[in-house]
């Protein structure tokens, strides 16, 4: 982890057995004296915990090791809806709601009716369909019939082409027409059942869903006026991958490159979500002093809602050569400032205190307090505590 990084430390079952051990040892069990294990303080030198032979067997110490390191950086963020996969659907027509299909948290497919409206628009549009349609149909009989007849010598070739004119513009209504009934989400099945003379034009027109997704708002009642183009009906997303809005500090914008790997975890969901550095900003904020990142991510059984926090680990490609020691060496003082005991004599050990930084595989880097070599005590450093507060 980054600066502030606080390491726990957990009482592993080797170690509650060398605390035992040193019970018992320090009741008088075995040969060893009462006193086998002492704390000694010289005026001008930190407190020295000394142990017997036979305890130090059961202590273990390791020297402190130097190695390169992937660095991480650790932001905080806020779970948003994926702006790419999320839409507004908006009404085509104008009048009343008179049926409403949907809720919030509704699940839709792409065409799925949302609601139903009541409008004259859609009586105007199919009417100028059908008179579109029906001039055709003369026009196109008017043309093979003056074709006719100009094979016959009986018409002019002027009267053909005036003809044709007459048919290509026919086409054309007819296009623009249709182009009106799609915009108004008319079904090629309803355009089919509109080319039949004795079908009855219904003016109730079906808002449809312009994405599969979830309805996550719902802004419209039923009976409720709606205006073409203006009134926002419902909010439509792609809950299955979201959007991590989090913020970088100056010393860490080095670091990070869109494409980085990210984990995402949420404390009460119990589990990871990968995703990946989107976009970076090109801005500080002012007022905090760090710049905005973009983690696109994928969202596993809709566990991430919008607005959650969650702490998010950034695994960038840059290396780093640090001093690193056993997460088990490192305790925590009452002030939970983190320190580790140095053997600095065969037998006595010496708390020592240090800035600890980011983890990986069981180990936690040391910044500054220790040498690269340093004896430091990796299990049974707790019973060491114990001891010097004795």
């Amino acid at each position: 982890m980054q600066g502030g990084t606080r390491v726990k430390c957990v009482l592993s079952a080797g170690t509650v057995a060398i605390l035992l051990a040193f019970a018992e040892w320090g009741c008088g069990g075995g040969n060893t004296s009462a006193h086998s294990v002492a704390a000694t303080s010289p005026p001008d030198q930190p407190t020295l915990v000394r142990v017997s032979q036979n305890q130090l067997s059961h202590l273990q110490v390791e020297p402190v090791q130097s190695g390169a390191w992937k660095i991480n950086v650790e932001t905080t963020g806020t779970v948003g809806w994926d702006q790419d996969r999320t839409t507004q659907a908006i009404t085509q027509v104008s009048g009343p709601i008179t049926r409403i299909m949907v809720d919030t948290g509704s699940r839709v497919k792409a065409g799925d009716p949302l609601l139903y409206v009541k409008s004259p628009d859609v009586v105007t549009a199919m009417a100028a369909y059908r008179k579109a349609r029906d001039q055709r149909v003369l026009a196109q009989k008017a043309l093979a019939r003056e074709k006719d007849l100009l094979a016959h010598g009986a018409a002019a070739l002027k009267d053909v082409e005036t003809a044709e004119a007459a048919y290509n513009e026919a086409v054309t209504d007819v296009q623009d027409s249709t182009q009106a009934l799609r915009i108004f989400a008319i079904t090629p099945q309803e355009l089919e059942k509109a080319d039949g003379q004795d079908y009855s034009i219904d003016a109730e027109l079906a808002l449809r869903a312009p994405i599969g997704g979830t309805v996550v708002q719902k802004m419209v009642m039923p009976g409720q006026v709606i205006q073409a183009g203006t009134t926002t009906c419902f909010v439509l997303t792609d809950t299955s991958r979201v959007w991590v809005q989090g913020n970088i500090f100056a010393r860490d914008l080095p670091l990070v490159r869109v494409g980085d790997t990210v984990d995402v975890t949420e404390s009460s969901l119990g589990r990871n979500f990968h995703g990946r550095v989107a976009y970076i900003g090109a801005i500080v904020d002012p007022t905090t002093r760090t710049t905005p990142v973009r983690i696109v991510t994928q969202n596993r059984n809709d566990l991430l809602k919008k607005d959650m926090y969650v702490d998010a680990i950034i695994h960038t490609k840059t290396d780093k050569n640090v001093l690193n020691v056993p997460l088990s060496a490192v305790l925590h003082d009452s002030e939970n400032e983190p320190f580790v005991y140095v053997e600095v004599k065969p037998r006595e050990f010496a708390r020592r205190a240090v800035n600890a930084g980011m983890q990986q595989d069981g180990r936690v880097e040391i910044r500054s307090g220790l040498k690269r070599g340093e004896p430091v005590v990796s299990e049974g450093s707790v019973f060491l505590q114990f001891a010097s507060t004795q």
